[in-house]
């Protein structure tokens, strides 16, 4: 039986860059190389796309020896070419690829843009699609989505970049409506990346000067005393929900420190919860995922206030960290799937979806009209 071609795409022009790499770092070693013929594509932070670079390599600051390619948006092309300027052959990097694990944190990758591009080269990916991706990826579009579902969640004010610049007065007006302490975030990145914690009028002009040079769109949130709780979710237009995790970070929350710097938070899987709150929780992970109308994977948050036990739907990230100590990972340990067997059941899906969407035509004929 011929191996499948997996190209693992990861790195890019985003604040999550590291993220990425450690990230794909542990999908590389995880694949089975007696299935799967692996194909690492780097994107720089510069936004070159750069074959053969591990990213365990990438890592330690080595690009030395990557091959410049290209996507094509041609189905044709069935997979990555050398650019004009490489000086090496023509034709193919890496023959005919069969699905692509896009391991992107954050903007130009997680947003939906490169998944737009696997869609025009129809090339079978695993993950989100361009529309879930792009909401899932930008926090205001995310949250009136969860509001049109009768999702859960807390109160929050959004602005522009040039708002903040032109009416900053007015800005901080309706933002302290939310009371203090309010958390401050780029609406489109992840990771934690330029989130702050505002406790008055000061801290929360710095907050904001952080967020909005990180995007042209900041977000404010109220402050609910609560556990963060976790759900992974796997599958396509059936999908299940893992066991709940919850996080106890020794920071003050869950920023960028206390997620990837080992020892600054506690995961606790399975989530000591009442068991009518687990269930509700999973429940409502998957109506999140169904509401943006997800594929593959995403990992769901939430908030459960400690004073009265309410859930709150935090977020939705459809590239989760993917790190054999990542959250996502380990709740389906936990719930059953090992690290290498997920792998291969989101590459399924991956496969399953991309069929289930070519069946759709493409052609449309009148009645001769």
């Amino acid at each position: 039986m011929a191996k499948k071609r997996v190209a693992v795409i990861f790195g890019g022009r985003s604040g999550e860059h590291e993220v990425s790499l450690n990230s794909a770092a542990s999908v590389m070693d995880a694949l089975d190389r007696e299935v799967y013929e692996v194909l690492p594509v780097m994107i720089t932070r510069e936004g070159r796309w750069l074959a053969g670079v591990e990213p365990a390599r990438a890592l330690a600051g080595g690009e030395a020896g990557g091959v410049p390619v290209t996507l094509p948006a041609d189905p044709a092309c069935e997979g990555f070419v050398h650019t004009e300027d490489d000086g090496g052959p023509a034709g193919r990097v890496g023959g005919r690829i069969d699905v692509v694990i896009p391991v992107l944190h954050g903007t130009f990758g997680e947003d939906g843009t490169v998944q737009g591009l696997l869609e025009l080269a129809n090339i079978p990916y695993v993950g989100a699609g361009v529309m879930a991706s792009a909401v899932g990826m930008d926090k205001i579009i995310m949250k009136t989505v969860f509001a049109q579902n009768g999702l859960p969640q807390v109160k929050f004010r959004h602005f522009l970049r040039t708002d903040w610049e032109r009416e900053r007065d007015a800005v901080l007006e309706d933002v302290e409506q939310l009371g203090y302490p309010c958390f401050v975030k780029p609406v489109n990145l992840g990771s934690s990346v330029g989130i702050s914690k505002a406790r008055n009028r000061g801290e929360l002009v710095q907050a904001i000067n952080l967020a909005a040079g990180y995007d042209r769109k900041v977000i404010v949130e109220e402050f609910v005393d609560a556990r963060e709780v976790e759900v992974a979710v796997l599958g396509n237009d059936y999908p299940v929900a893992s066991l709940p995790g919850e996080i106890i970070p020794l920071n003050e929350f869950y920023d960028y420190e206390a997620k990837y710097v080992e020892g600054r938070s506690r995961l606790i899987i399975p989530a000591p919860l009442p068991p009518e709150t687990m269930l509700q929780i999973q429940k409502l992970a998957v109506r999140v995922f169904k509401a943006l109308d997800c594929a593959g994977m995403a990992r769901v948050d939430f908030f459960v206030r400690r004073s009265d036990g309410t859930v709150l739907v935090n977020e939705i990230n459809t590239i989760p960290g993917f790190t054999r100590t990542s959250m996502y990972p380990k709740l389906w340990e936990a719930t059953g799937i090992m690290y290498g067997d997920l792998l291969n059941r989101l590459i399924a899906l991956a496969l399953e979806r991309h069929e289930e969407k070519n069946r759709s035509q493409t052609t449309f004929q009148t009645s001769g009209k």
